[in-house]
C-alpha cells in the first residue's frame, strides 16, 4: 500500500506531464491494436470512465450520497435516440441537448431532495431511477415500450462517418477529455471549494454564507449533464436502446468504480473502470461466477483501503477501516508531570 502511495506522490508532483503522458497514449491506442474487438473494449472503459466520473462529482466532491445514475443515463439515451431516429438530428446536436434536457431533470430530482443526505438521498435517487426506467418501459407511443428504439444512426462529421470502431473511440475520448477538464478547472474554482466545504461540514459552509441548496442543486446539475452526454454516446454506439439497460445494477456497477478507484479524486475514477472493466472481461469464461470476483475485489478494497487505489493515505476514509489503520488508533500516553516541591518553588 505505500508504493501505491509513493506512486501517486510522483505522479502528483509531475502532474501536467502525466496528463498529457495518459492523453497521447490514449491517442495513439487504436493505432497501435489495430484490433477492433480490443478498441470495442477500450471504447467501453472510456464511456464507463465518463460515468464513473460524473458519478465522483456528486458523491466525491459534495458529499451527496446518490445512487440512481442510471435513471439519468436513461433520460440522456431515449432523448438523443428520439432526436436522432425521429427527429433526423446528427449526433453532434443531439448531444448536448440530451445532456442539457438530462441537467433540467437533475434539477427537478435535487429540489425535493435539498435538505435530504446520506441513505435517505440515496433512496430517493434509487427511486427517481426505477420510475424512469419503468416510464420509458411502458410509454410505448415515445419509447417504444418492451422493443426500444432501433436504428439509432451513428455520429458524422462534416460528412465524414465515424461508425468504424475507431471513429468511436475517439468520439468518446474527447467526451472524456473534455469533461475531466471542466472538473479540474471547476474545482480550483468557488463553485468548486463551495462542494468541498458543503462535503466536508455542510454546516460550517452555511454558517460563513454558502448557500448550500444552491451548490448542491449545480452539483447535481453537473454531473447528469455528463451523464446524460454518456447516455447518448450508448445510444448511438449500439445503436439501439430499451429500458433494461438501466437496471439498478447499472447504478450500483458505475458507483462501485468510482469507489474502487477512489472518490474525491480526478483519477480515481478513471483507475476504478480500468480495473472493474478489465476484470470482468477477463473473466468472462467464468459467466455469473466472475461476479463473485468483483464482489471479493470491492470486499478487500473497502477492508484494505477504504479511501480505493488513487486516494490519498491521509484521506478521511482511511479513518474507518482497514487492519493498517490500528496503529494509528492507539492515544498517546501523556507526559508523567513532575510533583511541585519547596525546592522547585524557590528555584
Amino acid at each position: 500500500m505505500k508504493k501505491l502511495d509513493t506512486v501517486r506522490a510522483v505522479l502528483r508532483r509531475h502532474r501536467k506531464l502525466t496528463a498529457l503522458t495518459v492523453v497521447l497514449l490514449a491517442v495513439l491506442l487504436p493505432i497501435v491494436l489495430n484490433n477492433s474487438y480490443l478498441i470495442g473494449i477500450a471504447t467501453k472503459i472510456l464511456m464507463y470512465m465518463l460515468l464513473a466520473s460524473a458519478v465522483n462529482v456528486i458523491n466525491g466532491y459534495s458529499g451527496q450520497f446518490a445512487i440512481g445514475h442510471a435513471g439519468f443515463m436513461c433520460v440522456g439515451s431515449y432523448t438523443a435516440a428520439i432526436l436522432m431516429s425521429r427527429l433526423g438530428m446528427p449526433f453532434f446536436g443531439a448531444l448536448p441537448l440530451a445532456g442539457i434536457v438530462t441537467a433540467l431533470f437533475g434539477m427537478l430530482v435535487s429540489f425535493p431532495i435539498g435538505k435530504l443526505s446520506g441513505i435517505y438521498l440515496g433512496f430517493v435517487t434509487l427511486g427517481f431511477s426505477e420510475i424512469v426506467r419503468i416510464i420509458c418501459l411502458n410509454w410505448t407511443p415515445v419509447t417504444g415500450g418492451p422493443m426500444g428504439i432501433k436504428a439509432i444512426p451513428g455520429p458524422s462529421l462534416f460528412g465524414f462517418s465515424l461508425q468504424s470502431s475507431n471513429g468511436y473511440y475517439y468520439v468518446i475520448l474527447v467526451l472524456l477529455v473534455a469533461m475531466v477538464f471542466c472538473t479540474s478547472r471547476i474545482l480550483k474554482s468557488r463553485t468548486g471549494r463551495a462542494w468541498i466545504s458543503i462535503r466536508e461540514n455542510s454546516a460550517a459552509a452555511a454558517s460563513i454564507g454558502i448557500n448550500t441548496a444552491r451548490y448542491k442543486t449545480m452539483n447535481i446539475m453537473y454531473a447528469t449533464f455528463w451523464e446524460g452526454c454518456a447516455g447518448a454516446f450508448m445510444a448511438t454506439y449500439y445503436h439501439f436502446v430499451d429500458s433494461s439497460m438501466f437496471v439498478t445494477d447499472e447504478s450500483f456497477n458505475i458507483l462501485s468504480m468510482a469507489i474502487v478507484g477512489g472518490m474525491g479524486t480526478i483519477a480515481g475514477p478513471l483507475v476504478g473502470a480500468v480495473v472493474i472493466n478489465i476484470i470482468t472481461e477477463a473473466f468472462r469464461f467464468l459467466s455469473e461466477y466472475r461476479m463473485v470476483i468483483y464482489a471479493l475485489l470491492i470486499i478487500g478494497m473497502m477492508w484494505l483501503r477504504p479511501q480505493g487505489i488513487a486516494g490519498s493515505s491521509d484521506s478521511v476514509l482511511v479513518s474507518g477501516g482497514g487492519r493498517h489503520n490500528k496503529k494509528r488508533r492507539r492515544t498517546a500516553r501523556p507526559k508523567p508531570v513532575a510533583p511541585v516541591t519547596a525546592s522547585t518553588k524557590e528555584g
